[in-house]
């Protein structure tokens, strides 16, 4: 889109070049005078968009990631330990999201084994019989 946009002022600009020669001079002073006009504004434009866009502190979207832009001062101002610990923020949060799952996981199965074992324990027949073969046949028998 860009390429095309480029080639049609291009086009335009060479078109109202050719046509410059046979313009009146007052015509083609206020044309210039314009034109001037146009690169100031244009000039300050720019300069306006990248001093707000370096002043001021917020989130900008790249894609399908976040980056935060900016601060009170501008990106090189004496901010940088805020920024980098608002940075550090979000791998914080999810390094203690991880720990807590683990713990999680880790109390599930120490559960899970105090219930094995409590049933084990607290059953008729010695622990050794379950490791014997002809018990597991028994049980499979008596399920059927």
């Amino acid at each position: 889109m860009d390429a095309r946009v480029t080639r049609f002022g291009l086009r335009v600009a060479a078109g109202l070049t050719e046509r410059n020669a046979t313009l009146p001079h007052d015509v083609s002073e206020r044309l210039r005078f314009a034109r001037e006009q146009a690169l100031a504004r244009a000039a300050q434009a720019r300069a306006a968009r990248t001093s707000v866009s370096t002043a001021s502190p917020g989130v900008v979207q790249m894609g399908s990631t976040l980056a935060l832009s900016g601060g009170p001062r501008g990106a090189g101002g004496n901010n940088g330990l805020w920024s980098k610990l608002a940075s550090a923020l979000p791998l914080l949060a999810l390094l203690a999201g991880l720990l807590l799952m683990q713990q999680g996981q880790i109390h599930e199965q120490i559960v899970a084994a105090a219930e094995v074992d409590t049933a084990l324990l607290s059953d008729n027949l010695p622990p050794s019989a379950f490791s014997d073969p002809g018990f597991a046949e028994f049980l499979r028998d008596g399920q059927e």
